[in-house]
């Protein structure tokens, strides 16, 4: 969970219980660093028999050097792991850091055509580049290469926008870095039995979040009458 995705992690949890009373019981972790760090490690421990990765911007902050960062070994549990994993593109248009003066120099030189958003007064927000983007996507794929099972792995696209930022219209809407990562992310998945569903809609769309609920209950082998 993440302040930019929240929506959509509430549906997903909301989704799952409701249509799955008794069955599937949700645990939700924020996106800060230390939460991917705690569901990673519950992972390995066996504590949890499938994730929705919806909110992988820990990754963006790895790779740019932002606060949140759960460290080089974010993604991988699950793959090792084998169990179902639905994998989404929740915040990767930021990096975070704290008050405006925290940030790098380097993107806050004048001179510098990064975007940069104060989403309050503790938390500086700036926009993934097209560069960025690829890396990230090419982490991505890297990872989820690792695991034996590819046909319990899938990745979903949410081509809308990637948090409330990067919505039409919204600070950092940027469609040139998007489909640098949805572009790599096709690139380096090809001939693997990853799935891949590309979804016109944001990822905080309710109904986005209820169809990334429903395929992570179909990978559970799960129906809707199950458990009502």
């Amino acid at each position: 969970m993440f302040g930019v995705t929240t929506p959509s992690v509430d549906a997903i949890r909301q989704y799952l219980e409701s249509k799955y009373p008794g069955v599937i019981e949700t645990m939700v972790f924020h996106a800060t660093g230390h939460g991917g760090k705690a569901m990673e490690r519950l992972v390995r421990a066996g504590e949890l028999d499938a994730v929705i990765d919806l909110t992988t911007t820990e990754l963006a902050d790895e790779l740019v050097g932002g606060v949140m960062s759960a460290g080089p070994d974010r993604m991988r549990a699950a793959v090792e792991k084998g169990i179902p994993y639905v994998v989404s593109l929740g915040a990767l248009d930021m990096v975070n850091f704290g008050p405006p003066g925290t940030v790098p120099e380097r993107f806050r030189r004048k001179d510098s055509e990064r975007k940069l958003y104060e989403h309050n007064p503790t938390v500086t927000l700036l926009r993934t580049s097209v560069e960025e983007c690829k890396e990230i996507g090419r982490r991505m794929c890297e990872k989820l290469l690792e695991g034996g099972d590819a046909s319990k792995i899938q990745v979903w696209i949410p081509k809308g926008g990637l948090s409330m930022l990067s919505v039409s219209g919204a600070p950092f809407e940027d469609r040139d870095a998007d489909e640098a990562l949805f572009g790599t992310i096709h690139e380096g998945l090809k001939g693997s039995k990853i799935l891949i569903k590309d979804d016109e809609r944001d990822v905080n769309d309710k109904g986005f979040a209820q169809d990334v609920a429903e395929a992570m209950a179909r990978l559970l082998g799960l129906s809707s009458g199950q458990g009502s």
